[in-house]
């Protein structure tokens, strides 16, 4: 597999510029794929427009100054994806990584307090030696706990970085969703209801809005009211 990566290959959710140079950082492998992920030096330089080069990147990385998810980090090459929270420890600032309605990568400024947490979806789970149930986190994330007390597609807000569960989100008619792909990314929507579907073909969730998608584009983030602070729709 290749170590680089040219600008006209990036994935579009990265929004960068495709003829300004002919290379772009490519993220290493982690808890992120590629397509899901921006890597840190592109975060710093053209999102949070800290710095004005590569150079200046690392440095700034060096003097281990920003933080993701309550972590230092210090790779130019770290995967940033959807629901990351980083922070720039002098400023005291931190941003939420998010999709806009045009499936780019956003950052959006939160509150100190709201920084402190951070929502994270169970892809799947599985019992592991000694009886305990592991559940596998959308962020490459594994917390393991004694009761099987949570299902597949369900959204934990948890503590960083102690990956203390706060409060639990169910997958459940009423909830409220944050799409994060198909023909309406970046929309927060109601759940109305779910139709089921025989053999391979995926599972819908039906929503109040008038559509559906299937359930691995479905992000709960709250009850009656989102848990989070999201991005600001565009009156254009």
């Amino acid at each position: 597999m290749s170590k680089h990566l040219k600008r006209l290959d990036a994935p579009r959710s990265w929004g960068v510029s495709r003829k300004v140079s002919s290379w772009v950082t490519k993220p290493r492998p982690g808890a992120h794929p590629i397509e899901a992920s921006v890597p840190m030096m592109i975060v710093m330089r053209d999102m949070l427009e800290l710095c004005d080069n590569s150079r200046e990147v690392k440095y700034l990385l060096g003097t281990r100054e920003i933080m993701v998810d309550g972590r230092v980090i210090t790779d130019h090459k770290f995967p940033i994806g959807f629901m990351d929270i980083v922070t720039v420890k002098k400023t005291g600032e931190s941003y939420r990584m998010l999709l806009d309605a045009h499936s780019k990568f956003k950052l959006t400024l939160v509150a100190p307090e709201e920084a402190k947490s951070k929502l994270v979806r169970i892809e799947d789970k599985k019992t592991v030696s000694g009886g305990k149930v592991q559940l596998n986190l959308h962020d490459g994330r594994n917390i393991l706990l004694d009761n099987n007390q949570y299902s597949t597609g369900d959204v934990l807000k948890i503590e960083l970085p102690t990956q203390k569960i706060l409060k639990s989100l169910q997958l459940a008619e009423g909830k409220l969703a944050l799409l994060i792909g198909g023909s309406h990314p970046g929309e927060l929507v109601t759940i109305k209801s779910f139709e089921m579907k025989r053999g391979s073909a995926q599972n819908l969730v039906l929503f109040k809005e008038g559509f559906a998608t299937v359930r691995e584009h479905v992000f709960v983030v709250g009850d009656k009211s989102p848990e989070i602070k999201l991005l600001e729709v565009s009156a254009v």
